[in-house]
């Protein structure tokens, strides 16, 4: 991201440029590549120590792709992924592994994630064996510790996922990820399988532990309200791609994006006497195994331009400080 705009690289805790993950599709008897579906292509962002950097974007556009790619839990294709300044798709094996201690994953399906046949207690000990940490005892003691520390009770050790509820199962899930004290988690979506009325808790919950661990988090989300509560940034993805990075503030207030003036012209307002002008996208979605050569939202863009649709571009563009489009749009020289 190159702009108008200085930050300190020791502020920044994870880098990724150019990144790309293609995922291959394969038919007949001997498996032959026929195409690839484009779930991450050439997505460049950073986050800082401490924040919460929110990614929001419809359902299938890349973001759980995009989260797991960072994490290497899928291999990406192309470009390169630097945390605390080392590219780590140069590590090897036993430097991944040492590397899982500072990276996790918070996951979405609270009742998919979480071994059945595993008590509580041994799915959160589980990470204190894998890279050999603390005897049997130092283990008992520390998940206890978890477990009171995300609001549930040690009477609960020896009980089953199953017998809990999606709220219970998901502060399992979140005690599980913080065992090794990581610095980086990535939320992929934690409350969207959870009733209305226990997504404040979790999200609280989340909130209290960054503040008293220093966590930095990836924060996958649908719901825009929720991304704009917890989130000190938010970027914007759209098809593979990244199309606006902003800070939470500003992205709300003033987005510059076409994409993202629909998706936050369907945001309730609280304030009856306030109108907001509902920007209703036709079209169709362009599909990720061949994308349109042009500007990808080009098919549904209410400001689209002649050059939109076949132009390679558009351009990754800083408009204001810290405040990133991809967008044709946003260069002077162009108009409708």
């Amino acid at each position: 991201m190159n702009g108008k705009t200085q930050y300190s690289k020791d502020d920044i805790l994870l880098e990724a440029k150019g990144l790309r993950l293609y995922y291959p599709i394969k038919r007949g008897l001997l498996g032959r590549t026929v195409g690839r579906v484009k779930a991450v292509d050439d997505v460049a962002l950073f986050v800082r120590n401490g924040e919460t950097l929110g990614l929001v974007g419809e359902s299938g556009c890349g973001k759980s792709s995009l989260g797991r790619t960072l994490l290497r839990l899928e291999e990406p294709t192309a470009g390169y992924i630097l945390f605390e300044g080392q590219n780590i798709l140069d590590y090897d094996r036993q430097q991944m592994r040492l590397l899982r201690r500072q990276m996790q994953i918070i996951f979405q399906d609270p009742y998919s994630s979480l071994d059945p046949r595993k008590t509580v207690g041994k799915i959160i000990e589980e990470p204190f064996k894998i890279h050999n940490i603390g005897d049997r005892r130092q283990r008992l003691e520390r998940v206890v510790q978890l477990m009171e520390l995300v609001g549930l009770r040690p009477e609960h050790y020896h009980r089953y996922p199953p017998e809990f509820s999606g709220g219970q199962r998901q502060r399992i899930g979140i005690a599980r990820s913080l065992a090794l004290n990581p610095k980086f988690v990535v939320c992929d979506e934690p409350v969207s399988a959870l009733d209305v009325s226990i997504q404040s808790q979790i999200l609280n919950l989340l909130a209290d532990l960054q503040e008293r661990f220093k966590l930095t988090y990836l924060f996958i989300a649908h719901d825009l309200n929720v991304v704009e509560h917890l989130s000190d940034r938010v970027a914007v993805m759209y098809l593979g791609q990244v199309v606006e990075l902003a800070s939470s503030d500003v992205l709300y207030e003033y987005p510059r994006h076409p994409y993202s003036q629909a998706l936050l012209s369907a945001l309730p307002i609280a304030d009856p006497t306030i109108r907001r002008r509902r920007i209703i996208l036709t079209g169709e979605v362009p599909s990720a195994i061949d994308p349109p050569p042009g500007c990808r939202f080009a098919t549904r863009c209410p400001q689209v331009m002649r050059h939109c649709r076949h132009e390679p571009g558009p351009p990754w563009v800083e408009v204001a400080a810290e405040h990133w489009i991809l967008c044709w749009l946003a260069t002077s020289d162009n108009n409708p």
